[in-house]
């Protein structure tokens, strides 16, 4: 393309559609009818069909069978055990776990979910832990290695 100047400016060929131009007589193409069909609620105007909404046919929603049901207070923690603690205890500041720190050393994903922390493994390094909550055998291994477990209050729902 020459020099682009404000005089001959102009969009990419093919880049522009032409728009449909629907009910403007038989010529157009879109005449008699406008694109609508013949007779029907989608005929008339102020016409407005619900989103599943199916023709009369017996919904999806009532069609599929229902079981279970979903608890809103359930709580989701995100697992840590007392091994991977072990293994991350350096990178750990002044012995002092927090979910801050969990996040930084990639020990949970998620700042926003709460943490519990799991007696699974080994702990032999002395740290202060502070999560959300912990496990029996999580408290008991902290605190024989020398350790503490200190419990964060959780938000209510």
């Amino acid at each position: 393309m020459a020099n682009s100047t404000l005089h001959n400016l102009a969009y990419a060929p093919g880049s522009k559609k032409r728009i449909k131009r629907i009910a403007r007589g038989q010529g157009s193409g879109h005449g008699g009818t406008a694109t609508r069909g013949h007779k029907g609620e989608g005929a008339r105007s102020g016409t407005h069909y619900r989103p599943w909404f199916e023709g009369g046919q017996m919904p999806l929603i009532r069609r599929v069978p229902k079981f279970g049901f979903t608890n809103v207070l359930r709580v989701e923690y995100q697992k840590v055990n007392v091994s991977q603690l072990q293994e991350l205890a350096p990178k750990f500041k002044d012995g002092k776990v927090t979910p801050e720190a969990m996040y930084t050393v990639g020990a949970i994903s998620k700042k926003s979910k709460p943490v519990k922390v799991l007696g699974d493994g080994e702990i032999k390094t002395k740290l202060e832990i502070t999560a959300h909550s912990f496990s029996k055998t999580a408290v008991q291994k902290i605190e024989a290695a020398g350790g503490k477990a200190i419990t964060l209050n959780q938000k209510s729902k």
